[in-house]
This record gives C-alpha cells, sequence and structure tokens, in this order.
C-alpha cells in the first residue's frame, strides 16, 4: 500500500489513520463481538501507546507488550492475527507517527522493530495465560472423568470428548509405554491431518535435534512416578519435513492408588511466534545492507568467548577501508553502498570455519574474529587472506575501483582480557597501520596503545586546559653572534598538565593542529609574548629594542581573522610590528598559493619580521626564497651538528657557507637554531651568521632569566 498524496496530517488525524489501517487488516481475523467502528475505536489508544512508547526518551519498548495482551483481550486470536498486526505497525507506524527529526532514521527503525518484538512477546504470553487457563480446565475434566464412579461414567466421558476434541490446542494420550492412544483434531491439523502416522509413533521416537538436553531426563522422571508433569518448548518433525514448534505440557495421571496410568498432553502450536523471534532476532543482530554479523553480534560472540574457560584464545583482525571516503564523495553513497556489499562478499568468503566469524562493524569498518586459534599463523594467516581477497579491482558501473584496506590485529585469552580492551586495542592498532600507509597488517602493542591513549586523553583535555590556564610561556634568547648580545627571544609554549607534568611543543601542538585548537591557542601565546615584549621596552645601547619572535602555525595561516586579530593584540599591547617576529615553518610554504602568503605580505609591509623556520627540512626551492616576504632564515640545527667540535664537518661548513651567502645577497638574516657549543658558535660567527639561540646560550625559562647566558657547551 501506499500513502495517499496531501497535507501532512495533524498527530491526532495521523494516530486515527493509522488505527483504520489496522482495523481494516486485522478486524477479519478476529472473533469480536465489536462493530468495525466500535474496533477501530478500540484500536486508537492502542496506537497512541505505540507511539507514545516509541518517541519515549529513554527508549524503553516494554509497554508494547500491553498492547499485543489487549489485542488478545479483544478476540484477536486467527492464526492469521499476529502477524496482521506486526505488519501494519512495521509499514506504517513510522509513515504516520514518525519520532522526528531528533532520532535518525536507523534508530528509529530499530526502535520500530523492537516493539514489535514487545507487541509479539505480549500477544504470546496473554495467548498462553489463555491456553492455561484451558489446559487447567481439561486437566480437572480428565480427573474428573477418571474420578466418577461408575453411574456419572458416560456422561463424564461426554464431557470429556466434547472438551478434548472441540480444544483449540493439541492433546494426545499416551500409556506409560509411550504408545500413543488417542489424539484430538487439533493436534491432528498441527501435524499435517494425518493422524495414522501420530498413533504410529511411540512418544519417545519424537526426537528432534534442537530438543534441550534435560527433555528426556524430564520425561524419564514422569515415567517413574518421580514428577508429576514439566513444560517447556519442543520442537517436532512434520511428515512433510518441516518443523512444528510447540509449548508442550505433560501430565501424569494416576489411579485411585497413586500408580501412573496415562501421560496426557497439551500442545500449542507457536511455530509463527519462533520464527517471528528469530527474524526479529536476525534482524537486531546482522547488518542491515551487507548481511553480515553486525556490532552486536560480534560484540556478543567475543564476549561470550573471553568470559569462558580460562586459557581460551581470540584473535581479532580490525579493519578500515583506505579511502572509501574518497569513493562516496566523488561516486555517490549509492554507489559506496555497493561497494561495500561486494566488500562483504569477499570477505564472507575468508570465513573457512565455525570458529571464525566476520561483522561489518559501522561504516567502512569491518571485523574478523577467530576463536581459540592454534597458534598466531591463524589470525595472521586471516588478514592475509583478507588483504589477497581485496587486492583485485572490484568491477562497477564499467569502472574499476581499487580497494585496500588497514588491520589491526589483538590477539588475547579469556580471563585476562575484555572485549571492550580487545576491541579498543585491534582500532589502535589500525590506525598504526593506516599511518604506515596502509594495504597492511600491524600487531598491537601495549606500549603503542598506551601512547594512543595519551593522545586521545591530551587532545580531550586540550579544550579546557587553555580555560584553566594550564599554558604557560618560557623564553630562550636570541644572541648576536658578533658581540654576543641578546637581540630578542623566541616564545616557546609549555603545557603544565595535571597529570603527565610539564609537556613540550612537540607533544601538544600536533594535536592542537588536527582539531583546530592551534587559533585559540596561538592566540593566547601571542597575547601572551606581546605583554612580555611590551615589560622589554628599555631603553638601549644600540637603538634596538628586544624583538619577540613568535610561531605561527599553517591552520593560523588560513585563519581569516588572523591580521586584525595580530593587529589588535600589537596595539593592546602599546608595541611598535617591528617589535614583533612571526615565525613560519618552511613546509608551511611549500605548494603555498598567493591567498595563503596574503596576511605575511601585509605583516611584512607594516615592519614585521617574518622568519622562516626550520630552513633546509622542506626541499623548497631556493629560487622560490624570492618572491616571499620573509627577513629572516633560521637555518635548522641538522646542518651545523657537525661544526660542534674541531675540526668542524667541511660538508657541513659549505652548505652554511652557501646559504649565509644566498640570504645575505637576498638580504635577509640568518639565525641558527640548536647551538650547543662554543666550538660551534664560533665556527657560525665566522660564517657570517647573524643570530643564535640554542642551550650554549641558555635553555627556554622565564622571562626575567632572558639576560642569563650560561655559554656552557652542553655536549660534553
Amino acid at each position: 500500500m501506499t500513502r495517499e498524496p496531501g497535507p501532512e496530517p495533524e498527530p491526532a488525524d495521523s494516530l486515527r489513520r493509522f488505527a483504520i489501517i489496522w482495523s481494516r487488516a486485522i478486524y477479519p481475523a478476529t472473533a469480536t463481538s465489536m462493530t468495525r467502528g466500535e474496533f477501530e475505536e478500540y484500536l486508537l489508544p492502542l496506537a497512541a501507546r505505540l507511539n507514545a512508547t516509541l518517541r519515549a526518551q529513554p527508549f524503553d519498548p516494554r509497554p508494547a507488550a500491553e498492547v499485543g495482551a489487549a489485542l488478545v483481550a479483544a478476540h484477536c486470536t486467527d492464526p492469521a492475527a499476529l502477524a496482521r498486526i506486526l505488519d501494519v505497525v512495521d509499514a506504517y507506524l513510522l509513515l504516520y507517527c514518525p519520532p522526528g527529526p531528533a532520532l535518525p532514521s536507523e534508530e528509529s527503525r530499530t526502535r520500530c522493530n523492537r516493539l514489535q518484538h514487545w507487541v509479539a512477546a505480549g500477544y504470546t504470553r496473554a495467548l498462553q495465560e489463555r491456553t492455561r487457563t484451558e489446559q487447567e480446565a481439561l486437566s480437572r475434566a480428565a480427573l474428573a472423568a477418571r474420578a466418577a464412579t461408575e453411574q456419572a461414567l458416560y456422561e463424564s466421558e461426554v464431557r470429556f470428548r466434547a472438551v478434548f476434541q472441540g480444544a483449540s490446542i493439541g492433546i494426545g494420550i499416551a500409556d506409560m509405554d509411550g504408545r500413543i492412544l488417542d489424539v484430538n483434531a487439533a493436534l491432528t491439523t498441527m501435524f499435517g491431518g494425518l493422524e495414522r502416522h501420530i498413533r504410529s509413533r511411540n512418544v519417545y521416537d519424537w526426537v528432534h535435534p534442537d530438543d534441550a538436553p534435560e527433555v528426556w531426563e524430564m520425561q524419564r522422571q514422569l515415567n517413574r512416578g518421580e514428577r508429576d508433569h514439566y513444560r517447556m518448548e519442543k520442537a517436532y518433525y512434520r511428515p512433510d519435513g518441516t518443523v512444528l514448534w510447540t509449548n508442550l505440557t505433560v501430565s501424569l495421571l494416576r489411579d485411585a492408588g497413586g500408580v501412573p496410568q496415562y501421560m496426557l498432553a497439551l500442545m500449542e502450536d507457536i511455530t509463527e511466534e519462533r520464527l517471528l523471534s528469530e527474524r526479529l532476532r536476525y534482524e537486531a543482530t546482522h547488518d542491515a545492507l551487507t548481511g553480515l554479523a553486525n556490532r552486536n553480534l560480534f560484540f556478543e560472540r567475543l564476549e561470550q568467548t573471553l568470559d569462558g574457560p580460562d586459557g581460551v584464545g581470540v584473535g581479532v583482525c580490525y579493519l578500515d577501508l583506505d579511502g572509501f571516503k574518497d569513493v562516496n564523495d566523488s561516486l555517490g553513497h549509492a554507489v559506496g553502498d555497493r561497494l561495500l556489499v561486494a566488500v562483504a562478499e569477499r570477505l564472507q568468503a575468508c570465513v573457512t570455519s565455525p570458529d571464525q566469524l566476520v561483522a561489518r562493524i559501522g561504516g567502512d569498518e569491518f571485523a574478523a574474529l577467530v576463536v581459540n586459534p592454534a597458534s598466531r599463523a591463524d589470525i595472521t594467516g586471516l588478514a592475509d587472506l583478507i588483504l589477497a581477497a581485496l587486492a583485485d579491482p572490484i568491477r562497477m558501473d564499467g569502472r574499476d575501483l581499487s580497494v585496500r584496506c588497514s588491520i589491526g590485529i589483538v590477539e588475547g585469552q579469556a580471563g585476562s582480557l575484555g572485549p571492550a580492551e580487545a576491541l579498543r586495542s585491534a582500532d589502535i592498532t589500525m590506525y598504526r597501520a593506516k599511518a604506515a600507509g596502509g594495504n597492511r597488517f600491524e600487531l598491537a602493542d601495549p606500549d603503542s596503545d598506551a601512547r594512543a591513549i595519551t593522545r586521545h586523553g591530551l587532545t580531550n583535555r586540550l579544550p579546557t586546559a587553555l580555560e584553566r590556564g594550564e599554558f604557560f610561556i618560557e623564553y630562550q634568547p636570541l644572541v648576536r653572534l658578533g658581540d654576543g648580545s641578546v637581540r630578542g627571544a623566541e616564545a616557546l609554549v609549555r603545557w603544565c598538565h595535571p597529570v603527565h607534568g610539564v609537556l613540550g611543543p612537540d607533544q601538544f601542538i600536533p594535536l592542537a593542529e588536527s582539531t583546530g585548537l592551534i587559533v585559540p591557542l596561538g592566540h593566547w601565546v601571542l597575547q601572551q609574548a606581546a605583554w612580555q615584549a611590551r615589560d622589554w621596552q628599555f631603553p638601549r645601547s644600540d637603538g634596538h629594542p628586544l624583538r619577540i619572535n613568535v610561531n605561527l602555525s599553517p591552520a593560523q595561516l588560513g585563519h581569516p581573522g588572523l591580521v586584525p586579530e595580530t593587529l589588535a593584540v600589537i596595539k593592546d599591547a602599546g608595541l611598535e610590528p617591528t617589535a614583533l617576529c612571526l615565525e613560519v615553518t618552511e613546509s608551511a610554504f611549500i605548494g603555498a598559493d598567493e591567498e595563503l602568503m596574503r596576511p605575511l605580505r601585509e605583516f611584512a609591509e607594516l615592519g614585521m619580521a617574518i622568519a622562516l623556520d626550520d630552513f633546509g627540512t622542506g626541499y623548497s626551492n631556493l629560487a622560490s626564497l624570492r618572491r616571499l616576504p620573509i627577513t629572516t632564515l633560521k637555518l635548522d640545527r641538522s646542518f651545523t651538528r657537525g661544526m660542534q667540535q674541531q675540526p668542524a664537518d667541511p660538508v657541513d661548513v659549505k652548505i652554511v657557507e652557501i646559504v649565509v651567502d644566498l640570504a645575505h645577497t637576498l638580504g635577509l638574516s640568518v639565525t641558527v637554531e640548536g647551538v650547543e657549543t662554543g666550538t660551534q658558535a664560533e665556527h657560525l660567527r665566522a660564517l657570517g651568521c647573524d643570530t643564535a639561540q640554542g642551550w650554549y646560550y641558555a635553555r627556554p625559562g622565564p622571562p626575567e632569566r632572558l639576560h642569563s647566558l650560561s655559554l656552557v657547551d652542553t655536549t660534553t
């Protein structure tokens, strides 16, 4: 059925229309005395109950069981009724009673499926209670028939036969040797209508592979008179090979002396409910797109294994498709979904044992489980098999799509590893494989996991760390090589972490850049440095104020408010632009367009110095130096290590000499980082370098120690 076009109905109208559709579907399968209109009114509050349960926060599907019970109370007990009830809920509840934009469609569908489950559960329980009432009446009738006097035997037999034949549940009577003596019409119908086939069988012949272990033990206890009845779910094979699922109750009938005489079996056909439950279970544990096990089933299987006997091993392969986002972005999500289905088929083909399971965890992430592998080779072998299965391109819409994946492997044993811990470690390891180039697997390493968890913790704390004042600035002096005077200082940010202590910029700046927090952090560093520079604006003998260097990340360069915000900080501190030098790494300029360099040109036009930091590490074209708005080259320390002792490395000397000559020809000054010995400083002074910084002069420290130069060789 399709929804009729028209404006969206009001909520009350939506419930009414849902109730009408529901009534049309199930009214023919009811034995109610209500008219159709009265039945629609009866369904209206039940529809409202489903709607309210669907929308509830938090979500609790159990009230839906009351709806199922209410339908049984309305005599909707025809064998076809439950299927019609659930079909309407499945097809129309979300259409006429959507939970709203707060819930994604996948969550809405999951809630709808769980409501169906609880409606079916409530319906089944109510039907069982009704059946048990009939069973008790039958048992009393049977006992009454057995205990009746000879004068009332005929009348009792008539009454019993009427109940026996007219009951809606199956009834069978057998002697204590298991020979079936009598069955009613309902039981004959349940087994396909062949009474002869049923009577020819012995009770002990009705074995099914799904029988619970205790079934036949309870039957033997009943035979010995040790119990009077038992009840359970039991499966039977029909003559045509199909399976009949029943709620079975077997009672022992004794004579007046208490000696067991007969066995009375009452059977309720629950095949349809069982199949529905299995369908709902399948939908809850399998991915709708690929048909693979989903995260819930994978986690359940992993948890069962790790909660098993100590020493049982497990292997987890957690894999992510490399570059799948590019497929979605360039070819569309429909193609991406088809690609995921094709990948799932190849992954499923890699499973060669019942002890292996492949699941889709979400998006383009999959996982494979190996239960109790004989050795690590069983796990890595599966990973190799997966990589090989995805090596060949997948043909789709006339084009070949290459598929690569990164796999993280975790090994563990029951009692020593938890399921959440295993998945987390496998996920972390997968990202290590991806960082190493992808299309490979990596084995989990506790130290690598700890570092990744630490990085994650630092990333999460970064935003609040700035608010809580956990950052501070240290200053390292820039020394003029010609006379040893302090020319300025570089501002270096530090993080006083409450757990890990003082962290250097290399430990958190990359995290700040990846999350975008480098922009507010960089602005804070600029403010602190500018205020400190204001305090250093005292008269100097050479007529030059101390200049302060502040590092600028590529992310800050792309920030649209960089220029006005920087100028506002300088103005607020009462500084001239010449008191500030912005340091930008060489790698930031590689491939940079004019738009990226525009803010630097604006700063340079205002008289602000621009330093090209880490020069020599980015492999930039030397000819491009002419177009960059820079005033200083900061030579990376790797080019001057060969000068720390005598004799100096002639190659390093020649390289530095060429760079200094080139820089001075272009009108640029040269600063050298990482100066650690007096010999190194003397070599650099002789080569014409202008300024230097390093531990030979002073380690980074508080601003009051700026002029306390140590002049100590730190390599000895």
